[in-house]
C-alpha cells in the first residue's frame, strides 16, 4: 500500500503563554508525496513554521503526529535536512569542510566525503569557491552552500524554512532557479516555508495556504504549470491565475472567531 513521505494526521500543537495558553496549530492533517516539492504559505503566525519543525522532530505536537515514511517522527534524523533562513555555516570552515561537516559526523570515509561534497558544491555552482571562508561569500552564496550541505548528507526529505527571506529580490529569483534545477536532479521530497506568494507559486507543485489562530489548512492549491519552471512560465496568464487565487485564500481569509488566539 502507498503511503505519503510525510503525513501530518491531526497535528496540533499548544504552547505556554504567560499565565495561559497559545494554540500555535490545530488539527492539521496534511500527506506530502515522495519526491513532491510542497510549499507552505499563510499570515504571519499560521504555524508554518511550527509545522515544519515537528515535521523535522526539533519540537513535538501537542496532539496527532507526523508519519516519514509511514513511521512516527520520533526526534531529528539523517532523513531530514533542514535549511533555515539563518545560514547556519561554521565560520572557520571553508565551504568544502561546511558541506563535509554532516558526512564526517556519519563517519564517511575521507575520499567518499570530499567526492560527494564536490559534486554538491558544483550543482550549486560554488566550485570556484569551495576553499573559502564564509565571510567571504554573498548572502546567496552562503545559502547555496547550506543546500549543498544539506544534499551531501542524502536525506530523502528536505526541510526549507523560508531560506530565501533574508536575501535581495534579484538574488532570491536567482536562488528559486537554482533550486529547483538541483531538485530536478537530485529529486527529494521538499516542504518549502514562504511568506512570498509569487515565490510559493513558482517553486511548489501544489500551495497549502495556511490560515492563522490556531494554524490549520486553509486551502490546498495545484499549481498546474510544467517543470523546468523559468522566466516564460513565471510571466504566463497561467501563473497570474493560479498566483491571485493563492493571493485571495492568503489575505482574504474569514477573521478567526471570538475568543480564539
Amino acid at each position: 500500500m502507498n503511503h505519503d513521505k510525510i503525513e501530518f494526521r491531526g497535528v496540533g500543537k499548544v504552547f505556554a503563554l504567560g499565565g495561559g495558553e497559545f494554540a500555535a496549530v490545530g488539527d492539521v492533517s496534511l500527506g506530502i508525496a515522495d519526491r513532491e516539492f510542497v510549499t507552505v504559505v499563510g499570515p504571519s503566525g499560521c504555524g508554518k513554521s511550527t509545522l515544519l519543525n515537528i515535521a523535522a522532530g526539533l519540537e513535538e505536537p501537542t496532539s496527532g503526529r507526523v508519519l516519514i515514511d509511514g513511521e512516527p517522527v520520533g526526534g531529528p534524523g539523517p532523513d531530514r535536512g533542514v535549511i533555515f533562513q539563518q545560514y547556519a555555516l561554521f565560520p572557520w570552515l571553508t565551504v568544502r569542510k561546511n558541506v563535509e561537516f554532516g558526512l564526517r559526523l556519519a563517519k564517511v570515509a575521507r575520499d567518499e566525503r570530499r567526492a560527494r561534497a564536490e559534486r554538491f558544491i558544483r550543482l550549486v555552482g560554488l566550485e570556484d569557491f569551495a576553499d573559502a571562508l564564509p565571510k567571504t561569500l554573498s548572502g546567496g552564496m552562503k545559502q547555496r552552500c547550506a543546500i549543498a550541505r544539506a544534499y551531501a548528507a542524502d536525506p530523502g526529505i528536505l526541510l526549507m524554512d523560508e531560506p530565501f527571506g533574508a536575501l535581495d529580490a534579484l538574488t532570491r529569483v536567482q536562488l528559486q532557479d537554482q533550486l529547483l534545477a538541483t531538485w530536478s536532479t537530485e529529486r527529494r521530497t521538499v516542504m518549502f516555508i514562504t511568506h512570498d506568494v509569487d515565490e510559493a507559486v513558482y517553486l511548489g507543485g501544489r500551495v497549502v495556504v495556511m490560515a492563522a489562530r490556531p494554524g490549520r489548512v486553509h486551502e490546498v492549491v495545484e499549481v498546474d504549470l510544467p517543470y523546468p519552471r523559468t522566466e516564460r512560465v513565471r510571466l504566463s496568464p497561467e501563473f497570474a491565475r493560479i498566483r491571485n487565487r493563492v493571493w485571495r485564500a492568503v489575505y482574504h481569509q474569514p477573521a478567526p472567531a471570538k475568543g480564539t488566539s
